[in-house]
């Protein structure tokens, strides 16, 4: 350090690949490398979950415009009961197989352009798909809506992947778990618009009946597009690609203090001395290696990125495996042979609605409890509701129908079957709906918020953007073979289901107490070092005792004790 940086304090951070000067204070003291929350910065971050409605209309609004008789007729043939079987399973699936490429692809896109950006590329995307599904119909119908599903789940897989991304990156460490928490929320509120929407057009006798819920589409993309035009990127990308100024004013932005803070300076600083740190670790090389990165060291190390990726792709995995897409795909039609329910959207509605306002709990919970504390009582939650489901039907419940003494006929033309015990089948339907809040409360938002968290700077984009896509693959496998395991000319296995999804849950639990570390109130630079100095069982406990800037002092940065 020259004798001027001495006395002023200012020091060369070209270090860090930035070609400019830049003056970065430090601190030693770990409580200090982040702003204090302001309401402008906190609605900065909490915007990007807005684009959970993506994912949740989407995945909602396909069962009602396959139940629709419009669409029956355009995509069949005039009169057909039903769309088939194998259609119903191509247009479902394609969206989750296009979702699955998309979000591993985002994560090149999030590292060449930036991650605001690439979101606002699968905007684009999502529509163009949206409008080829507008065109079902005319000339080939199945053909345009399964190209129109497949392109605009490219799409949003570089919304889901990049979005968590982007808001793990941009949200003060206080507040990441509550503020991703709310992209869980946004998800459920756009499933319960689907379900709205489909209901208030299922009674129209033209092509609005299917084009009106696929046309509303547009607006969640240009909502979420046009609004992330006037915020800015992640600083962390900035300071990747070694461009320190434009980081600066990101950072500067996003916690609403000026860019010459002594608080933006710190974080900067510590943000770029963990980069370095990291770029130690991970060296930058070619495209194929920057993958490969993602899958180096050992299983047995729990800092390793190999270890960081399972951890990742897993608890995507685990997510998917609760069973709760069982519930909301195929709970409904299950139940309602049983002859206990009568409307079969109010039921949808219920499970909706409650998925809906548990998740909003999450927001205060996994801040005060922590990402890992909710995660276990989740799964502990919900694998005593999915076992007693499963005891109650097997007992009494839902297994033991007889054939509906007036002779009603159902849509199949065949006699419906009533429940002998319709007491038993409602207590398998209480239970459905507490698995649902304890899903919704925990391990909904809570894989999300995890996965954003664990990975280092150098392979965040693609760690990330393989969970996700993990989220999709295991999404699809399920919902392929669940009508396999309860269909009645298959697996038939009737509330035995139950049983599986609640011994899942209990993989989950032990997976949770063994694999998942606690990354609350830390910052992501931290969550990095915490993963190195201890295990998942212990990490609670953890606390920083150095920040990365003053572990670098000796490469130029200058450090401040005093209180700003």
């Amino acid at each position: 350090m020259s004798a001027a940086e001495k006395e002023t304090g200012v020091v060369d951070a070209s270090h860090a690949g930035n070609t400019n000067a830049a003056a970065l204070a430090t601190t030693r003291d770990v409580e200090r490398i982040e702003a204090p929350v302001t309401w402008k910065a906190y609605l900065i971050c909490a915007f990007a979950s807005f684009g959970g409605i993506f994912f949740g209309y989407d995945s909602g609004y396909i069962n009602g415009v396959l139940g629709s008789r419009i669409f029956i007729d355009a995509v069949e043939f005039v009169g057909a009961k039903e769309v088939s079987e194998s259609h119903t399973s191509l247009i479902v699936s394609i969206l989750s197989c296009g979702t699955f490429f998309g979000a591993v692809i985002a994560g090149d896109f999030a590292d060449w352009f930036g991650r605001k950006w690439t979101v606002i590329m699968g905007c684009m995307i999502y529509m163009f798909g949206v409008v080829i599904q507008m065109i079902t119909g005319a000339g080939d119908p199945l053909g345009a809506i399964v190209a129109g599903r497949l392109i605009a789940g490219i799409g949003v897989g570089f919304e889901s992947a990049i979005v968590i991304l982007y808001m793990s990156e941009i949200c003060p460490r206080k507040v990441r778990g509550a503020l991703v928490a709310g992209y869980q929320f946004c998800i459920t509120i756009g499933i319960m618009l689907a379900s709205c929407v489909v209901y208030g057009t299922k009674g129209r006798k033209d092509t609005g009946a299917y084009r009106i819920p696929i046309a509303i589409q547009f607006i969640w993309a240009i909502i979420l597009a046009g609004g992330l035009l006037f915020l800015p990127d992640s600083p962390r990308y900035f300071v990747k690609k070694g461009k320190l100024p434009q980081a600066a004013s990101a950072l500067a932005r996003l916690r609403g203090q000026p860019k010459e803070s002594e608080y933006i300076q710190v974080e900067l600083a510590e943000i770029v001395a963990n980069e370095e740190y990291e770029r130690q670790l991970i060296p930058s090389t070619t495209w194929f290696g920057s993958w490969a990165n993602c899958f180096k060291g050992s299983v047995w190390n729990g800092n390793s990125n190999l270890r960081k990726t399972i951890l990742g792709t897993s608890l995507q995995m685990m997510q998917q495996w609760t069973g709760v897409n069982f519930i909301f795909y195929y709970s409904t039609p299950f139940l309602q042979s049983t002859g206990a329910i009568k409307d079969t959207f109010l039921i949808s509605m219920v499970f909706t609605i409650i998925n809906v306002f548990s998740t909003p709990i999450s927001f205060w919970t996994v801040e005060r409890f922590g990402r890992r504390t909710i995660l276990f009582w989740g799964a502990l939650g919900m694998l005593i509701c999915q076992f007693i489901c499963a005891i109650i039907g097997v007992t009494a419940g839902f297994n033991f129908t007889h054939p509906d003494p007036d002779g009603t006929v159902g849509p199949d033309g065949e006699i419906l079957s009533i429940a002998d015990n319709i007491s038993a089948v409602n207590a398998q339907i209480a239970f459905i709906a507490i698995f649902i809040f304890f899903f919704a409360s925990t391990w909904g938002p809570g894989a999300w918020i995890v996965i954003g968290e664990i990975f280092p700077l150098p392979i965040r984009s693609r760690g990330v953007g393989l969970s996700t896509a993990s989220n999709w693959l295991w999404n699809t496998i399920i919902a392929v073979i669940t009508p396999y395991m309860t269909g009645s000319n298959r697996g038939n296995m009737k509330s035995s289901v139950f049983f599986v999804w609640g011994g899942l849950c209990t993989c989950a639990l032990v997976y949770t107490y063994f694999l998942v570390p606690e990354t609350k109130g830390l910052s992501l630079e931290q969550v990095d070092k915490m993963m190195e100095e201890t295990t998942p069982r212990t990490s609670a406990k953890w606390k920083p005792h150095q920040t990365f800037a003053a572990a670098k002092a000796e490469d130029g940065f200058h450090h401040t004790e005093h209180a700003v």
